[in-house]
């Protein structure tokens, strides 16, 4: 019964009618890069929508890769509106790959159906009591970690690879991004994994997710729409 209620308020959730609605925190516009060449583009808006304890964020948007395959990827997140912890989620993948999720938080598990290729699987995840999701190839999920402090342990969760980690959040530094002609004030963060990899994002003074690199993917996805 958890995991019919939960899919269940997954769906009036991301009905058209309420995605569209509520306050506009974030909108915009990623340019991605691999290995230095235009490799897609990314748009995506966040909303706050609801009151008193229906109160949550929105994230939803369309990520259209051109290598190193095609691929589109709608994802749409539900977060807690305080902490940027996930509630529900689900993404729709196509092209090189064709993906289903639908996921949503059941008590200390988050459970999943995932259909693709080869057919459907249901998975559980445990759920922290400040899960992010980060999906692969996302960049607007990094807003969620906007409020990250240093030294703090992030308990994450990757649907598509099936992957649950953890990012440990460095000592931020401020540093001048050059985002097309103009020259910007911009926090860098470098978020680390148990492996040892990074994912490098920079915020401006609202929060908002300025660019986004993952050296060892050679991934950099840069916003386009603030650039005068």
């Amino acid at each position: 019964m958890n995991r019919l209620y939960t899919f269940g308020i997954l769906t009036l959730a991301v009905a058209p009618g309420a995605a569209a609605q509520g306050v506009v925190v974030d909108q915009g516009r990623f340019e991605i890069t691999v290995n230095g060449a235009d490799a897609g583009s990314e748009e995506f808006v966040i909303r706050r929508a609801g009151f008193g304890g229906g109160d949550a964020l929105y994230a939803n948007g369309v990520v259209a890769r051109t290598a190193p395959e095609q691929l589109e990827i709608r994802p749409l997140l539900r977060v807690q509106p305080l902490t940027g912890a996930a509630e529900e989620y689900q993404a729709s993948v196509k092209g090189a790959e064709q993906t289903e999720i639908r996921l949503g938080r059941a008590g200390r598990r988050y459970v999943a159906t995932i259909r693709s290729e080869i057919g459907a699987e249901d998975r559980e995840f445990q759920a922290q009591p400040d899960t992010r999701i980060l999906e692969l190839g996302v960049a607007h999920h990094y807003y969620f970690l906007r409020s990250e402090r240093e030294g703090r342990a992030i308990a994450v969760l990757e649907p598509r690879s099936r992957r649950q980690l953890t990012l440990v959040a460095g000592a931020p530094t401020t540093e001048e991004l050059r985002m097309g002609p103009n020259v910007v004030s911009a926090r860098r963060v470098s978020f680390t994994d148990e492996g040892g990899g990074e994912r490098i994002v920079w915020f401006d003074q609202q929060g908002r997710v300025l660019r986004v690199e993952i050296p060892a993917e050679a991934y950099v996805a840069e916003r386009s729409d603030l650039v005068g």
